[in-house]
């Protein structure tokens, strides 16, 4: 029988790091703490840290089987659930590949969240995990001892009328902000009433015709790249002229971008954000496209199947996204009713277009951005979002 949500409880680990390993994972009610489904494999000589990816990919497998749609996975290592979330990088090459093995798992949920456990919460896992090495290694097996029930508030409890509460604010939280909980409508709506974001990639360096990855290498403006800084300004003054900032990422080729189109709006200042700096692509910086695909092809393969995977000693698109959120968030409350142009990068902008569409990952690959193309959203109060135009190049062709 299917179930909406389940806790996994996933360990592994390696005798000599390393040496003969094993993982364990534990699938339970999230309520009652009743134990769902057990995995625990023996998988010959390998790392603490490959183990505990193992147990964790095993968790999730396991929690797919039984239907469920929203899972939180607790582990006793930092180092999993921190590159989990993309807030660290994968730097091993032997763990990038499961990373994105598990990742993929994730995709299949609606919602899944990772949460580190002290050690000693994580006792079942950690005891299937050594049941199984100890097994491999001709032992006699042990089955681990059963976790103690945790106490499930009774329904007229002070605990659940907290929790409603609590959940109660959220839930009116959420709706006021996230385009998901909006209540789809035909209408249009009056645009005076929104902050309207006018997003310009920079433009053209001499790495955009060299397809080379631009990360946080501080590439200048080409000539070409100049002029349709020029072309944009006089485009962005077109549709906006009235505008209340103009924000840029730190690095030139943005700032430089930015300054013609506050000049062309009077002289604005430009406000330097480093939210909507480039994705940090790491040892990629500066390589051609055809350069990466040949030394790192399995890298490469894995940071396209998910958006959690960083390139080496790079940053994820799942930590871009928090960033951009956080910042599109930002302008929506401090600008209400206003325009506000952001001269960014081809991923800042690409994941901002994502969300405010609501899609998929694979709408990362699937879209093109052109140097210096505009495209303009709206945001208001109660989380509605309207896409004017995408990669708006007119005002280039024309030149």
């Amino acid at each position: 029988m299917a179930v909406r949500a389940v806790v996994i409880e996933a360990d592994g680990g390696s005798r000599g790091n390393p040496g003969p390993a094993g993982y364990g994972a534990v699938v339970r009610d999230p309520d009652s703490g009743e134990v769902l489904l057990e995995r625990s494999e023996a998988i010959g000589v390998s790392t603490n840290n490959v183990a505990e990816y193992r147990g964790l990919i095993a968790g999730l497998e396991a929690a797919a089987e039984l239907g469920a749609a929203e899972v939180e996975a607790r582990m006793d290592s930092k180092l999993v659930v921190e590159q989990m979330c993309g807030r660290w990088q994968i730097k091993h090459p032997g763990l990038r590949p499961l990373a994105a093995q598990a990742a993929a798992l994730v995709d299949r949920f609606e919602s899944v969240r990772f949460s580190w456990i002290p050690r000693e919460r994580n006792r079942h896992a950690d005891a299937l995990a050594n049941a199984a090495m100890d097994a491999a290694a001709g032992k006699p097996p042990k089955r681990p001892a059963a976790a103690e029930p945790r106490e499930v508030a009774a329904a007229d409890s002070a605990a659940r009328a907290q929790a409603r509460e609590v959940a109660a604010r959220a839930a009116t939280r959420t709706a006021g902000t996230d385009p998901a909980t909006t209540r789809p409508s035909w209408e249009p709506r009056p645009s005076f009433t929104a902050t309207r974001l006018i997003l310009v990639r920079h433009g053209e360096t001499e790495w955009t015709v060299q397809h080379r990855y631009a990360g946080r290498a501080d590439v200048p403006l080409s000539d070409q790249g100049r002029a349709q800084a020029r072309a944009t300004a006089a485009r962005v003054a077109e549709l906006a002229p009235s505008v209340a900032a103009v924000l840029s990422s730190p690095l030139s080729r943005c700032t430089a971008t930015a300054e013609a189109i506050a000049g062309a709006l009077g002289g604005i200042p430009v406000r330097p954000q480093d939210d909507w700096i480039e994705c940090d692509f790491g040892d990629w910086d500066g390589k051609t496209f055809a350069e990466v695909r040949d030394q790192w092809p399995g890298e490469l393969d894995a940071w396209l199947a998910s958006t959690r995977i960083a390139p080496p000693g790079g940053e994820s698109f799942t930590a871009v996204a928090e960033r951009v959120d956080r910042a599109v968030a930002a302008l929506r409350e401090a600008y209400p009713g206003e325009t506000v142009v952001v001269v960014s990068h081809v991923s800042p902008i690409k994941l901002a277009l994502r969300d405010a569409l609501a899609a998929g990952d694979d709408f990362l690959h699937r879209l093109y951005l052109d140097a210096a193309g505009i495209s303009v959203l709206d945001m208001w109060p109660d989380g509605g979002v309207a896409v004017r135009s995408v990669n708006d190049t007119a005002h280039l062709a024309a030149r």
